[in-house]
């Protein structure tokens, strides 16, 4: 039985840059995949072996071959920080979710036993300048966040079937008070 070695592509840092990733990976607050990337660089200039690199970082072979490739590219620097991510910047700052929250909490308009998705809404856009443009599934995706709490109190309900599920939410007192926090108050059963 023939074995094959994958043969291991070895880098060399210069001084400065290993310099640099020591003190990336000792000092401040960094993200774990960023630490690895550091670990990584800084294990394959010592000629560690990548399986022994994968087993101590918990990593796969893809991430050791992405961030060599990306040191070749463009530097320890760019090897190791992550790009901006693709995707829509979220459009809610959390003080903006909380007064949504707290409005929830409050008492429902007039004639409501209790707020629906689409009153909020309309709630919100009313009575918050900051909320003129929100509309329903934001409303949504907020309460989702916050969902067991407010389903157990029984303050939001769909106008179909009755309940958001309980197994989406936090705690209602933590919702409360991130509102409170906010400067809104919160409606308390």
């Amino acid at each position: 039985m023939k074995l094959h070695l994958m043969q291991q592509t070895l880098i060399t840092l210069s001084d400065d840059d290993r310099r640099e990733l020591e003190s990336f990976r000792s000092s401040g607050r960094h993200h774990s995949r960023e630490v690895n990337r550091a670990h990584i660089l800084l294990g394959l200039s010592r000629e560690i072996a990548e399986k022994s690199l994968m087993e101590v970082l918990g990593i796969g072979r893809t991430a050791i071959w992405r961030t060599r490739a990306a040191y070749n590219e463009g530097g320890w620097k760019y090897a190791v920080t992550d790009l901006p991510r693709s995707g829509q910047p979220k459009k809610y700052r959390t003080d903006e979710e909380a007064i949504v929250v707290a409005l929830a909490c409050g008492q429902p308009p007039q004639g409501f036993k209790r707020w629906t998705v689409k009153s909020l809404t309309q709630g919100a856009r009313q009575q918050v300048p900051k909320l003129k443009t929100i509309n329903r599934e934001s409303v949504r995706k907020i309460l989702k966040k916050r969902a067991q709490t407010l389903a157990q109190n029984d303050v939001v309900h769909r106008e179909v079937d009755h309940g958001i599920s309980a197994s989406n939410v936090r705690a209602f007192e933590i919702v409360c008070k991130t509102a409170e926090s906010a400067g809104t108050p919160c409606m308390r059963r």
